[in-house]
């Protein structure tokens, strides 16, 4: 009788892992599809805006720079790459941030235009 009593709690938690297995249609989250990519493939930290150009080219788009109305508060461009957003201070790289894949992908929100 303890046998089987003690065999209960091991029978529900395999049920419930058997159940968990079958459900592998989950959504991606951006910041795992981000954190599975290479380092390589986006714009590094400090580099400039020329270096950034040269190696991916022209942005998309050059949303308008935020920022800059006090001395504290630095000027900050944003260029908007089909993969991924470089954020500038000055014209030195301070981010890289992954765009959504598609529009049902759970992520940031859009940038503020």
């Amino acid at each position: 009788m303890n046998k089987t009593i003690a065999a209960l709690p091991l029978l529900a938690l395999l049920a419930t892992a058997s159940l968990a297995a079958g459900d592998a249609h989950a959504d991606t989250l951006l910041i795992d599809r981000a954190a599975g990519k290479q380092q390589a493939v986006v714009p590094v930290r400090g580099q400039t805006m020329a270096q950034v150009v040269s190696r991916f080219g022209e942005p998309s788009e050059r949303l308008d720079p935020r920022g800059g109305q006090k001395s504290q508060w630095p000027t900050i461009n944003r260029w908007s790459y089909p993969q991924f957003t470089v954020y500038f201070e000055q014209d030195r790289v301070i981010d890289v941030v992954a765009n959504r894949a598609h529009p049902n992908e759970i992520g940031p929100k859009p940038p503020v235009l």
